[in-house]
């Protein structure tokens, strides 16, 4: 089982794209460098057959595969973790059923409040969001950048931010306190795999 990496971009399966699609995406963005992939797809027939694929190729970049709100599919496969949103259930049965060096994500909004409970159940990271207006979630409440450099005073787990993340904006995130930034749409284009490396050279500045 990977290890939730401390800082990079976290990249996050599009929706609505054939087996190969997903596979192919994912590729690039590792090939590009980015250090952690979620899955995350609400309509596929055969989840499990693409989790299971993405899982072996993630392994092979040494990158943690996470489940999007998915604790029985995360356990099925075997994967490094699950993120959960606020209908997803608690970190407790999470925890219980994948063990204690599963990684558990939990998306906290703009709620301090729902972070600092987050880490005391033991969440190994926590996601605020979305920033930006968001292709992907354009119904997400917004959530404030100063949130971020909040958390980052009291919180001692790895901060994620995300929604309508893009190069020309990430900065901003991460000298608020943000440690990866996970990105949906803006890894979706032509050439997934620059379009990673243009995240990657955020963190290296």
């Amino acid at each position: 089982m990977r290890a939730m990496p401390k800082s990079g971009l976290y990249a996050i399966t599009p929706d609505g794209k054939t087996a190969e699609e997903i596979l192919e995406f994912t590729q690039a963005v590792l090939k590009g460098g980015a250090k952690v992939v979620q899955y995350r797809d609400k309509n596929a027939n055969d989840k499990e057959t693409i989790a299971t694929a993405l899982l072996t190729l993630c392994h092979t970049y040494n990158v943690p595969l996470i489940i999007n709100d998915n604790v029985e599919l995360a356990d099925k496969i075997g994967a490094d973790g699950v993120h959960l949103g606020k209908d997803d259930g608690n970190i407790s049965p999470a925890r219980a059923r994948l063990g204690e060096r599963a990684i558990i994500g939990v998306s906290c909004y703009n709620s301090l409040e729902r972070a600092v409970a987050a880490e005391k159940e033991g969440a190994t990271y926590v996601a605020f969001g979305r920033f930006f207006s968001s292709t992907s979630k354009p119904l997400a409440a917004p959530a404030q950048i100063g949130t971020l450099t909040a958390a980052k005073k009291i919180l001692t787990v790895p901060i994620v931010a995300i929604g309508g993340v893009l190069p020309e904006n990430g900065a901003s995130l991460l000298n608020a306190g943000a440690d990866l930034l996970a990105v949906i749409g803006g890894l979706a284009t032509e050439n997934p795999r620059l379009s990673a490396q243009d995240y990657c050279r955020l963190f290296s500045q």
